[in-house]
């Protein structure tokens, strides 16, 4: 261990968190979450016996950095956020694929259930994830059932003793309605893709609601959904042994300074326009909040006017998201495109103050192309390449990956609509 590092390490903190192993080079080649950091991390350079692979990561670290959170769970998400942004070489060469897994919903069954998979098939459930430690996660699940009952196994009619201790919603014995259940597995998908304050406020306004309406019933099981949520910070999740500190997001100080804007981007949106020859057009908006995906914040558009032309579809969406008053206004905007794109939004966006920039891939989606940025100056643009390794092209293709597959997602949707309407 070198000075540096031993000194670094006499400041963690006794919270929750994810810390981030770097080599020499400053990459990050492991990402890990912790009920408390300082146990955590300290392990790594203990003097106890390790498997080889540990010990060759041990042997890598040259520094380690960390996030502090608010609950275990929250760190359990940003995690899984992270390591998708990084891909981390050891979280790779650790991990059991075993361990890689999925939260499965699917909505449209009579009477849905929720199970972990490491397989998502392409049918119409919802996975949500991925999570990358099976056991976390069925700990996680475990403590939200006492919150949001659910059937964990697929619905059978019959009484069990899961009914007695109040971890199903009771259909099977007149306790609650199919209609009910499904309100409570769209908050459990809420919370688990990470829309947990505006969750605890809709429930709070919907309990109330309720109560003034004289409906006791459904006003108290809202209550308790509520008073679980806020007792979450005293659950434990994951043991030692297995909102943010902006300020140690190494991507959003390295878009700072690459801007030149007066703070970190805590608010960045990402936009990009999906369709098949002017069929089906439709446009994604994801927003990614101090560095990780914020999917309550994520919006999708369906153009009103259906052509080729990408360069009017952004046009056409910015333009109506920025009547939207009461949707916070990004720190950034990043668009899937280049000049053109850029300059056709200038306009729109230049009178509030949003920067914007634009991803120029050529239309190549793929992981490995190149991080390729235009940036608008007082003389026209400039073009920038990033190191493809770098904390703010990793950010940057996070989120042009989110945008695109988010778009996708709802043009092949709508298509198949279309299809089956003929």
């Amino acid at each position: 261990m070198n000075d540096a590092l031993k000194a670094k390490l006499k400041t963690l903190p006794s919270s929750p968190g994810v810390y981030f192993h770097k080599n020499s080079a400053g990459d990050i080649i492991y990402v890990g979450k912790a009920a408390v950091l300082k146990n955590r991390v300290r392990q790594y350079f203990q003097n106890t016996e390790k498997d080889p692979k540990t010990e060759a990561l041990v042997a890598e670290i040259a520094m380690t950095d960390w996030i502090v959170v608010d609950t275990e769970m929250d760190a359990l998400f940003l995690e899984s956020e992270m390591i998708k942004r990084y891909m981390p070489k050891w979280n790779i060469l650790l991990r059991d694929d075993k361990n890689v897994c999925f939260v499965r919903i699917n909505l449209k069954e009579e009477i849905p259930y929720v199970s972990i998979t490491r397989n998502p098939l392409g049918d119409d459930a919802r996975y949500i994830g991925p999570f990358y430690a099976k056991n976390t996660i069925a700990s996680a699940l475990r403590i939200l059932r006492k919150i949001f009952p659910y059937y964990d196994k697929p619905y059978t009619g019959k009484k069990t003793l899961d009914t007695d201790l109040g971890l199903t919603p009771g259909i099977e014995v007149g306790k609650m309605t199919a209609r009910d259940y499904r309100k409570i597995l769209n908050s459990l998908i809420r919370y688990l893709e990470g829309d947990r304050q505006k969750l605890l406020k809709d429930l709070e306004k919907e309990m109330k609601a309720e109560a003034k309406q004289k409906n006791y019933e459904r006003a108290a099981q809202l209550r308790n959904e509520l008073f679980g949520l806020k007792g979450l910070k005293k659950k434990i999740v994951f043991s030692d042994r297995e909102f943010l500190d902006i300020s140690s997001d190494q991507a959003l100080l390295q878009l700072q300074k690459l801007l030149h804007l007066e703070n970190p981007p805590r608010r960045i949106e990402g936009y990009d326009i999906s369709h098949q020859s002017g069929q089906d057009v439709v446009a994604s908006m994801v927003v990614f909040t101090n560095g990780a995906s914020d999917r309550s914040e994520y919006r999708k558009f369906k153009l009103k006017k259906q052509q080729n032309n990408d360069t009017a579809s952004l046009q056409e969406v910015l333009t109506r998201r920025l009547k939207h008053k009461n949707w916070p206004y990004p720190d950034l905007i990043i668009l899937d495109g280049g000049k053109t794109q850029v300059a056709s939004i200038l306009p729109l966006v230049a009178p509030l103050n949003i920067p914007v920039i634009g991803r120029d891939k050529s239309g190549d989606h793929s992981k490995s192309a190149t991080v390729k940025i235009v940036v608008p100056t007082k003389d026209g643009f400039e073009t920038v390449e990033l190191s493809h390794d770098s904390h703010i092209s990793r950010l940057i293709a996070r989120i042009d990956e989110e945008a695109h597959r988010f778009a996708i997602t709802y043009h092949t949707l709508l298509k198949r609509k279309r299809q089956l309407d003929k």
